[in-house]
């Protein structure tokens, strides 16, 4: 065992470097759900820049060091304050930020985010229902995405909210698909030292409801 060890050190210190640049680096997150939609499907695998916000320490949320800011409308992963789950939402709100929800409607520092329908689609919910589903171009300050919005009675609980001044250190995160999300109105607002990386572009992505088949048209689609 020992000269079988010895024989193969190599191959085992190229797994903890690799260990390391993945943990403390740059990762890739699988896309398990629909609550990312339309922006990111199910199947999709995302580049995720660990540097983006903090340099920590390898395996853990120790913060070394800041590296940089997280914007309102970036698409980042972090473990989720309740149970630690690791998850992948947007940013909506950034501390010292005042937000709201009435009706769906986004409201940050008091500017109401405008709304422009782009049409409907069938949303899959769960095998043999369907529903339609609203999609709309989300404008809030310079930056805009595409929402989706799901009829009564299929929608959330949590149309309306706030409004709340976020404290220090402390990120509002919701998923594009605003009825079929757990985020920050489930769970609360994210610690900075819970944020692993920023979103950065598809790198890879399959039908996971079509035999697995790969989806070509989105191999290095950027993320905005």
């Amino acid at each position: 065992m020992a000269n079988w060890i010895r024989n193969n050190r190599g191959f085992f210190v190229f797994l903890l470097l690799f260990g390391l640049f993945r943990t403390a680096v740059a990762d890739w997150n699988p896309i398990p759900s629909g609550s990312m939609r339309p922006t990111l499907l199910e199947g999709d695998v995302v580049l995720v820049n660990r540097l983006a916000f903090n340099l920590k320490v390898p395996l853990t949320n120790t913060v070394i060091a800041r590296l940089g800011e997280p914007r309102r409308g970036d698409i980042v992963t972090f473990f989720s304050p309740g149970d630690g789950t690791r998850l992948i939402k947007r940013v909506v709100a950034l501390p010292g930020d005042t937000v709201a929800m009435r009706d769906k409607i986004l409201f940050v520092n008091g500017e109401r985010a405008t709304y422009e329908p782009i049409g409907t689609v069938m949303e899959r919910l769960s095998p043999g229902v369907s529903v339609p589903a609203l999609r709309l171009d989300e404008r809030t300050g310079t930056r805009h995405r595409i929402v989706q919005w799901l009829p009564v009675p299929y929608g959330s609980d949590h149309d309306s909210f706030g409004p709340i001044v976020l404290p220090a250190d402390r990120y509002l995160m919701l998923g594009d698909n605003r009825d079929n999300s757990a985020d920050s109105r489930y769970f609360g607002l994210v610690p900075r030292e819970l944020l692993i990386g920023r979103a950065v572009a598809v790198l890879v992505s399959a039908d996971i409801e079509g035999d697995w088949a790969p989806r070509f048209e989105r191999f290095g689609e950027r993320l905005r």
